[in-house]
């Protein structure tokens, strides 16, 4: 993203401006946030490098989703890559000292950490900027958060949440002072924890953030994170208030045509947000990542192929299916054939779907009636509406299925809907990320999970 050269250059400004004799330079890798977050603006630009970290290569840059597509994946698509840590993931065979598993892991927890160090210089914010500053950190928070629970601890509707191990849970910035005392050796909080604190953060982040924020989150993106998080704990209720909500605010509209809300342009270049697009991470020919395109584009690696137990899902007018491609004898989707595509995290069509679901589910109507919903999504692939009879939850899951195909949600629906994967079932031990061994080695604390 363009934001990582700006974060960077200020703190190379930050670093020869607080030292003015040579032998009172600080080696940059031991900068503390204490000396370094000494302004609003180093914070405000702090959250620009927050915001650069949740899009990196292994989290939101894609390769957090890519992971789950491929362990939640039965025989709809294959792999044929050369990235070792990948093909245990698709295997369903996962060592403890995985690459992708421990890049991921230390990702994560250092965009947290970015985060607990924006929070934690809040005092030095200019007031006028002080909530949406807290807001903005408060949303990277809660949804690394999220997304590093549902990887490497049982789902919230395997067993039991309270008594579950979910993941440690920081809520202070790791400074100088404390990486080297026993403050650092965090046990791992239960998953009912970790949820509630990632309903406490979005939460607060969605009464602080603006309506209107760029590419950044705003209060719309807080609540659509929320009704993911809540369809996934099975609060329908709350999902459907939520999704509804970003719906009706007037800031998102459904692309013309599917292909519309994944835009391609030759030769590749940056395009501008959609209007379908609630949250993207930004990226261009100079800074960004977009780890699905390098996987499932025949443009980037090619690594991943469909097949055809995916393509006969469709119905055949479905012009979703003029959304795949042949190239080398090979099927891939054209979803993410931009090599400087945006990496869509959140779209519209989602809160559709959840909110379809959760109506679905509690026999309610909120902002629209299931139908409608689902034959709004049915409408712009040219399909004809089905009608009352023919809706079914089985119906709305099928076009969720389609709808969201490869974007990162095969392996956590396959968890919450308590379906199979391949020979596995859903709560296998094997479709959890074990606690990445370089963890387990120098945190006494870390309990490994089974199967591991």
């Amino acid at each position: 993203m363009k934001y990582k050269l700006i974060y960077r250059l200020l703190f190379v400004i930050l670093i020869f401006t607080a030292c003015n004799k040579k032998l009172d330079t600080t080696p940059q890798n031991s900068i503390d946030a204490s000396t370094a977050l000494l302004t609003s603006s180093d914070v405000q630009a702090a959250l620009i490098g927050a915001y650069s970290d949740l899009g990196a290569a292994d989290f939101y840059g894609g390769r957090a989703f890519v992971g789950p597509d491929l362990l939640g994946n039965t025989d709809e698509i294959d792999w044929s890559g050369t990235y070792q840590g990948f093909t245990q993931i698709y295997n369903k065979s996962i060592p403890v000292d995985n690459g992708f598993v421990t890049d991921t892991w230390l990702t994560g927890y250092k965009t947290i950490n970015d985060a607990n160090n924006v929070l934690a210089a809040l005092a030095v914010v200019d007031p006028t900027a002080t909530q949406e500053v807290e807001g903005g950190a408060e949303f990277i928070r809660g949804s690394s958060y999220f997304d590093l629970v549902r990887l490497y601890a049982k789902a919230w509707n395997d067993g039991t949440p309270a008594t579950n191990p979910g993941v440690p849970l920081v809520l202070t910035p790791t400074t100088l002072t404390t990486v080297t005392t026993d403050a650092k050796l965090v046990s791992r909080n239960t998953v009912a924890e970790v949820y509630a604190q990632v309903i406490k953060d979005l939460t607060d982040a969605k009464a602080k953030l603006p309506t209107s924020n760029g590419f950044y989150a705003t209060t719309y993106v807080a609540s659509a994170m929320l009704a993911r998080v809540y369809l996934q704990m099975g609060d329908y209720t709350n999902a459907v208030v939520e999704a509804n909500g970003v719906i009706n605010s007037g800031e998102y509209e459904l692309t013309k045509t599917y292909a519309d809300a994944f835009p391609y342009v030759d030769p590749p270049a940056h395009i501008a947000n959609t209007s379908e697009d609630v949250f993207a991470l930004q990226v261009n020919n100079s800074s960004g990542f977009n780890g699905f395109q390098e996987f499932y584009s025949a443009d980037g690696r090619g690594d991943i192929t469909i097949n055809q137990a995916h393509f006969d899902l469709y119905e055949a007018d479905d012009d979703r299916l003029n959304l795949f491609y042949s190239s080398g004898g090979s099927d891939f989707t054209g979803k993410f054939d931009n090599l400087y595509g945006n990496v869509h995290i959140i779209r519209l069509a989602e809160m559709y779907l959840i909110r379809a679901e959760g109506n679905f589910r509690l026999n309610t109507a909120v902002g629209a009636t299931p139908l409608e919903d689902i034959n709004t999504i049915r409408e712009r692939v040219l399909l004809p509406d089905l009608t009352t009879a023919e809706l079914s939850l089985d119906a709305i899951l099928k076009e969720r299925k389609l709808e969201l195909a490869f974007e990162g949600f095969t392996l956590h629906d396959a968890k919450r809907l308590q379906m199979p994967v391949a020979n596995l079932t859903w709560n296998s031990p094997k479709l959890i990320y074990p606690i990445p061994k370089r963890e387990i080695i120098v945190n006494a604390n870390l309990t490994q999970n089974e199967g591991y």
